[in-house]
């Protein structure tokens, strides 16, 4: 029994979803959770305008968790107070032409899983590797974690780059050509100047 309990804890996936928040809109989803478990709502925005976006999460019957304003990313982690479904909202309400694309991932802890464990155990030694195995799970999504936040700021940063690179080949470009009228300019002047003009 204790294999299968540790290749569960191991092998459960939470997953980074990327989405498009058209201007003047918002998008929501939910997840069900019960009383005590642990939730964690993880964003990066990765393309579009300031790189901004409002955030709210909402309870069961409504009642506001959390209100961000023009975040560009962001982790925040409650326990659910109730049973129920639970409602996390991206809002692109300030932009009116721009859209934006959010990575965001919402891992749901198992709250339930202490219970079951102790329930199962046969001494000490499981319940001090099933704690062991709990943590070493959080910590490898937290590690995934960052991973993908590592990723969409080196995207985002690599675009910012290539954009600056482009800029700065299109402005020596047209400092080279401004060079050459000028050169040309100069040298119609002096011949000009230095041309002998023959009375007859």
């Amino acid at each position: 029994m204790c294999p299968y309990i540790i290749l569960s804890l191991l092998l459960s996936v939470v997953d980074s979803f990327f989405t498009t928040v058209d201007p003047k809109s918002e998008i929501c989803f939910f997840d069900s959770a019960k009383s005590g478990t642990k939730m964690t709502l993880t964003f990066e925005v990765s393309e579009g305008g300031f790189l901004d976006i409002d955030v709210s999460i909402f309870g069961p019957e409504g009642k506001t968790v959390y209100t961000g304003n023009r975040e560009s990313s962001g982790k925040y982690a409650f326990s659910a107070y109730m049973d129920g479904e639970y409602k996390y909202c991206f809002s692109n309400s300030m932009s009116k032409v721009t859209s934006k694309v959010i990575m965001f991932s919402m891992d749901i802890g198992d709250g339930s899983a202490k219970e079951d464990m102790g329930a199962d155990s046969i001494d000490k030694d499981h319940d001090k590797l099933a704690e062991q195995l709990t943590e070493l799970r959080s910590r490898l999504v937290g590690v995934k974690h960052d991973q993908e936040y590592m990723e969409v700021r080196d995207r985002t940063h690599s675009m910012i780059n290539n954009s600056t690179n482009n800029r700065v080949v299109w402005w020596a470009f047209f400092e080279a050509l401004v060079l050459l009228a000028m050169s040309l300019g100069q040298i119609y002047y002096l011949k000009r100047f230095f041309e002998v003009r023959r009375v007859v």
